[in-house]
């Protein structure tokens, strides 16, 4: 649950949706109804087309490790139990991309180009976060 000093996603209007699926297990995104895209971070319009006719949809929740860093410190001591963590640029099969950690998997097995897929950490009532691990 929820640790003191760890930073909690506020859901907004425009991303109130993308968190009720990940508390519900599912990883959501939009997708433009004019032209087909994909997006994530949500927005109001397409960025591919500029239509206003956008729906969410369950992703598959796979991707690929497009690129990745490895956290060895932190100036936060919340998350300084937790190093060395990853951060990583994953690329949703769906087309977006997102950050996010790789989670149960070392460090140092992490590559680019491996392929991953979503899991759902608890870190508030409110609140779960997508993280990937590999497949």
């Amino acid at each position: 649950m929820a640790q003191p000093g760890k930073l909690i996603p506020v859901p907004t209007p425009e991303t109130a949706e993308f968190w009720r699926g990940c508390q519900a297990g599912e990883l959501r995104i939009q997708r433009c109804d004019a032209c087909g895209h994909h997006q994530f971070p949500p927005q109001g319009f397409c960025r591919h087309c500029s239509s206003g006719r956008l729906r969410w949809v369950a992703a598959s929740g796979r991707g690929t490790v497009l690129s990745y860093t490895i956290v060895h410190w932190s100036p936060n001591p919340a998350y300084a139990a937790e190093a060395p963590y990853s951060l990583a640029l994953i690329q949703l099969d769906e087309g977006p991309r997102m950050l996010s950690n790789i989670i149960g998997c070392p460090p140092g097995s992490i590559k680019i180009g491996m392929a991953v897929r979503v899991e759902f950490e608890q870190c508030s009532p409110e609140i779960r976060l997508p993280k990937f691990t590999a497949l």
